[in-house]
């Protein structure tokens, strides 16, 4: 059985019954007392962040989880359905599972789902992803103190703020974490 020294970032552990993969955690040896672990978690089914505090070198219950990239094929009700591109398997998962970014996700993307014993219990979106402007305001010439963003309407439907020469038509790619302008999108 593992213990504490073996947790990492991206860990999946089942904590009081629940699988749970761990966010980031910090290692600390106070004067008084003994060492311990600050680990935040979050909770593979629910989404809900927990922090919990373990002795340094108690026992944890990893968990084995694969890890597959699929391809999104189409939204079927509040499900998103995927396929493995080497089984040509499908399966589906809840859209809520991609939280935000789903805005952001269009057909045919690659997504990747976590398994445990073959049922996905978890899935993120590409950390970045290359989608076309479909409407934005032509920036106004001159405008260009305090670098001025304007909102822009993406492929998906999703709106991001962007800077003023940024026009129409044109591909950029977008930060699926914060939903936030990265760059030009390079063909």
């Amino acid at each position: 059985m593992a213990n504490t020294s073996d947790l990492s970032r991206g860990l999946f552990i089942r904590h009081q019954g629940q699988l749970c993969r761990v966010v980031e955690y910090q290692h600390t040896m106070p004067g008084k007392g003994g060492a311990f672990y600050q680990v935040k978690m979050k909770n593979a089914i629910t989404g809900k962040s927990t922090e919990n505090r373990f002795r340094s070198g108690e026992s944890i219950d990893v968990v084995r989880i694969d890890e597959k990239e699929m391809q999104y094929l189409y939204k079927e009700g509040d499900n998103l359905v995927l396929m493995d591109t080497e089984t040509f398997e499908q399966v589906q998962i809840a859209e809520t599972m991609l939280g935000s970014a789903m805005q952001f996700i269009k057909e045919e993307m690659m997504i990747t789902v976590y398994m445990d014993e073959g049922n996905p219990v978890m899935a993120d979106a590409p950390n970045h992803v290359v989608l076309e402007i479909t409407y934005s305001e032509p920036g106004i010439k001159g405008d260009t103190a305090n670098n001025p963003l304007k909102p822009a309407t993406l492929e998906t439907g999703a709106i991001v703020q962007v800077p003023l020469f940024v026009a129409q038509g044109e591909k950029i790619k977008v930060d699926t974490r914060t939903g936030e302008y990265v760059e030009r999108a390079k063909d």
